[in-house]
């Protein structure tokens, strides 16, 4: 139990830390634009306002997509335990760690390689309300599914 709450904090931290760039990113666009506002005039200002503008519209777009991702590993309860796999489930399978989340880089806790996958995934649509004991196979590789949490 205590490795699944590490890795949904560990999850929940960087996703924080990536909403507080982006939030950030989004602020200095948006003073970058006041300040511009004040002092120019002509085509190369309404360029250069045009310009920010649609950077804006892309670091709220990916703010957006982050959030997604929060809302998702918000409603893991990572004390939960599963005997068939479901969102939030630490599955270890061919001696990978799968953790059914959202789709998220790979992290290493407790000398440990975490893969976060979402459940729309390829491999996450395998996974899905199997139990341990369960194999099948992805890209002529045969998994067996050895353990959930």
């Amino acid at each position: 139990m205590k490795l699944k709450q590490e890795i949904l904090n560990h999850y929940q931290q960087l996703l924080q830390d990536r909403i507080d760039i982006f939030r950030d990113m989004i602020s200095g666009l948006t003073d970058d634009a006041k300040n511009d506002a004040k002092g120019s005039a002509g085509d190369k200002h309404e360029t250069a306002l045009s310009m920010m503008h649609i950077e804006q519209e892309k670091l709220n777009y990916k703010l957006l997509e982050i959030l997604d991702q929060k809302a998702v590993l918000d409603k893991i309860d990572a004390t939960q335990t599963h005997t068939k796999i479901a969102l939030g489930s630490l599955v270890q399978a061919n001696g990978m760690n799968l953790f059914i989340s959202s789709a998220l880089p790979k992290i290493t806790i407790d000398n440990k390689i975490i893969i976060a996958l979402s459940p729309q995934s390829p491999l996450g649509m395998k996974l899905m309300g199997q139990s341990i004991g369960f194999t099948f196979e992805i890209n002529r590789t045969n998994f067996l599914i050895e353990s959930i949490s």
